[in-house]
């Protein structure tokens, strides 16, 4: 493994961190059911990828990234405002779309950015891009 490996999976990691965090605080919010079983599905699929990617990161001794605290901080705040006064299941899918297109936008940059990266490290991250384009097309249906 290379240094543009490393910096691959470790956002690759961050990506997914941040995707959890921000459903773990939607997820109290919503009221449609279809739209509250299509976050716990994309958790389950996200946390499935997770433990791949950290996996990795082992078997390759890099050593996995420790969330920010002040990034979390300001994940969690920024959706609890947004959602003061707006809880609607058409709101709360507009917020998991702009996170991954966040996301999507973020790991297009890394591919970018870190071209050195081997194909095992680029292949996952297109397996977190294609899992955001389809959680995008997924979450239009509830706009």
């Amino acid at each position: 493994m290379n240094k543009d490996d490393a910096a691959v999976l470790k956002n690759v990691q961050k990506n997914i961190e941040m995707a959890m965090k921000a459903i773990e605080t939607v997820e109290p919010k919503v009221q449609e059911k279809n739209l509250a079983l299509l976050l716990a599905d994309t958790n389950k699929r996200y946390a499935l990828l997770h433990n791949k990617v950290v996996s990795k990161m082992v078997e390759e001794k890099i050593q996995p990234e420790k969330s920010s605290t002040m990034e979390n901080m300001m994940l969690v705040g920024g959706i609890t405002g947004n959602t003061l006064l707006n809880t609607s299941t058409g709101h709360l899918a507009e917020l998991m779309i702009k996170g991954s297109n966040m996301g999507i936008t973020d790991l297009n940059k890394t591919l970018n950015h870190h071209g050195e990266a081997s194909k095992e490290a680029k292949e996952i991250v297109e397996e977190l891009l294609e899992m955001e384009k389809y959680n995008l097309e997924e979450y239009k249906k509830y706009l």
